[in-house]
C-alpha cells in the first residue's frame, strides 16, 4: 500500500440503536473510530428521512471526536448555518443537490467549518472538477444513497481511482471518503484505490458482534494491509 494520508475510519450512526446512543458512540470510540459520521435525509433528494441539528447537537455532547455530517438533502444551502452551529465539524453536500455548489461550498468554509462535495454513483467525476480546489473532502458513494446495509456496486472502485488522480492534480490535501458497503471483505480495495475516509455503518453498528469489535477488525484489517 502507497504511504499517503493516514486511514481513518468513520463509523455511521445510520443503523446504530438510538436507544443506546451515548453508549453506541462509547463503543465505536473504544473500538478507534476517528470521528463520527451522520447521514442527514430529507425524504425529498433520498427516499428516506433520519434526522436533522438536534441529533447533531445531541451527539456533539457525546464525544469529543470530529462530527462528519453528510446532507442528502435537497437545497442544503437552506440548512448550512444551522448543522454548522448544531456542532458540525465538517459538512458534506451533493454535487446534484443544488444549483449553486461553488456558493454552498464557500457558505461551509465562511462558517468555519470543512467543506465536503458529494457524488452518487451515476454521477461523473468531471461534474466537481471546477470545485476541487476549494473542499477539504471529497465523498464517493459506493450505494445509491438513502439506506443503510447496501451491497457495495463494484464499478465505484475505478471511480475511486480516477477521483484520486483528479484530486492529487487540483486539492492533494484533501481527502477522499467513500461510503456504502464497506466491510472487512472489501476495506482494503477501496484504500488501495485512493480512499482514505472510509465511512462504515452496518459493519459496525449490528446484532453480530460488538461495535468496538467491529472496529478493531477494520483497524485490523487496514493494518495488515500495510
Amino acid at each position: 500500500m502507497v504511504e499517503s494520508k493516514p486511514v481513518q475510519l468513520a463509523p455511521s450512526i445510520l443503523t446504530a440503536d438510538f436507544g443506546h446512543l451515548a453508549e453506541q458512540i462509547a463503543a465505536a470510540e473504544a473500538g478507534g473510530a476517528d470521528l463520527i459520521h451522520l447521514d442527514v435525509m430529507d425524504g425529498r433528494f433520498v427516499p428516506n428521512i433520519t434526522f436533522g441539528t438536534l441529533i447533531v447537537h445531541t451527539v456533539r455532547r457525546l464525544t469529543r471526536l470530529p462530527l462528519d455530517v453528510h446532507l442528502m438533502i435537497a437545497e442544503p444551502e437552506r440548512y448550512i448555518a444551522e448543522f454548522a452551529e448544531a456542532g458540525s465539524d465538517t459538512i458534506t453536500v451533493h454535487a446534484e443537490a443544488t444549483l449553486h455548489l461553488h456558493r454552498a461550498v464557500q457558505q461551509i468554509t465562511g462558517l468555519g467549518r470543512r467543506a465536503g462535495i458529494a457524488l452518487n454513483p451515476a454521477t461523473p467525476n468531471e461534474a466537481v472538477r471546477e470545485v476541487l480546489p476549494f473542499v477539504d473532502q471529497v465523498l464517493i458513494m459506493t450505494v445509491n444513497p438513502g439506506f443503510g446495509s447496501q451491497r457495495f456496486i463494484e464499478t465505484m472502485t475505478a471511480k475511486i481511482r480516477r477521483m484520486r488522480r483528479m484530486m492529487d492534480e487540483l486539492c492533494p490535501l484533501a481527502d477522499l471518503q467513500v461510503d456504502g458497503g464497506i466491510y472487512v471483505g472489501n476495506i482494503v480495495d477501496v484504500i488501495y484505490a485512493g480512499a482514505n475516509v472510509i465511512v462504515v455503518g452496518s459493519a459496525v453498528f449490528n446484532k453480530t458482534d460488538t461495535p468496538t469489535a467491529n472496529l478493531t477488525q477494520l483497524r485490523k484489517a487496514v493494518d495488515e494491509a500495510r
